[in-house]
């Protein structure tokens, strides 16, 4: 029996100041309905104070996570922390997480692939399960979004907040875990979605600052085109690859980025808003953070054995889908 990696915990955090609709008309020219007709967001949360990083929320992600299944931190082989938020360019964001929950035997590092970051490292952690090189692997999908989002522009600063979760991978001879997986890149997205300065080939200055090109910049009309249909399409070509048909699959985990691009790859994929996990509204996109959060919202509705669907589009571009089954009943 082939060996795969299976998720046998989940956890999350989000921090607790609220970032209503409500709010954000006071700081930018918007209004609440104009933002819920559009994305489907009525909050998002914000992570606030000094030397608050993204570490912060992998942290207490990865403590819950600990806690829950009852695992020493010097158990862990290894945490994939994926993230385009990172505390610092280096050390790693992975490295730190892993110093403050004690996992002294584990190497870490993290990974940068915008919205899609979970489903890379999900993907690639399953890999280190499978060949038997390691036992128990922590994936980490959290952003702080707040930080490079440009609170004067309305077209972005609706859409994100902070947050995320992490999973424990695990080996299992049963038939359950990461069964297959469709991970794309297409690097001509560079131009409609990225944040401008900051790395090696603009550093920052006084002139980056004051032209504000440290933030998220987006093209939201080409970007939604794009997502709206690789999402859809990579979705169903794992369905179709897997012989798996609507009834087949329990839920759709999407990425939480705009309600609209949900609704598309849900119909796509011939499934009901019944089978959709959506949290969109009070947590906003927080880009590798959203998948983890879902699949914590809904945990205690996922039964052994459960086909999921996990989909996500970012930034790079970057889009791709995992099949996995659910490997534990809700306790």
């Amino acid at each position: 029996m082939k060996k795969r990696a299976v998720i046998t915990g989940v956890h999350a955090w989000v921090p607790p100041y609220v970032l209503g609709n409500k709010e954000l008309e006071t700081m930018v020219d918007t209004n609440d309905e104009w933002i819920t007709s559009r994305t489907g967001i009525k909050e998002r949360r914000i992570l606030k104070g000094e030397n608050q990083g993204t570490s912060v929320i992998g942290t207490e992600a990865v403590k819950g996570l600990l806690e829950k299944t009852g695992t020493d931190p010097e158990d862990i082989d290894l945490i994939i922390c994926a993230t385009v938020t990172p505390d610092m360019l280096f050390p790693a964001t992975a490295n730190i997480v892993a110093h403050n929950v004690g996992a002294k035997n584990s190497y870490s590092f993290d990974i940068s692939a915008a919205c899609s970051g979970f489903l890379y490292a999900l993907t690639i952690g399953s890999q280190f399960i499978e060949t038997g090189a390691h036992k128990k692997v922590i994936i980490i999908g959290a952003d702080k979004m707040s930080s490079i989002v440009n609170y004067q522009d309305r077209t972005t600063c609706i859409i994100f907040g902070d947050g995320g979760g992490a999973v424990l991978l695990e080996p299992t001879e049963e038939p359950l875990g990461i069964m297959d997986s469709l991970l794309h890149t297409d690097g001509s997205g560079a131009d409609f979605l990225h944040m401008r300065a900051g790395g090696s080939r603009k550093p920052a200055t006084l002139e980056t600052v004051k032209n504000r090109e440290h933030y998220v910049f987006q093209e939201g009309s080409t970007v939604f085109k794009f997502a709206v249909t690789k999402m859809a399409d990579v979705s169903a070509k794992i369905m179709k690859k897997n012989n798996l048909n609507s009834e087949d699959v329990a839920w759709l985990v999407p990425h939480q980025a705009n309600k609209r691009i949900i609704d598309a790859t849900a119909n796509r994929m011939g499934i009901g808003p019944e089978k959709v996990m959506l949290n969109i509204e009070k947590y906003g996109n927080t880009t590798a953070g959203t998948l983890p959060l879902c699949l914590w919202d809904y945990e205690s509705q996922l039964k052994k054995g459960d086909n999921l669907i996990l989909a996500a589009f970012g930034g790079g571009f970057t889009w791709g889908a995992v099949y996995l089954k659910w490997g534990y009943d809700p306790k």
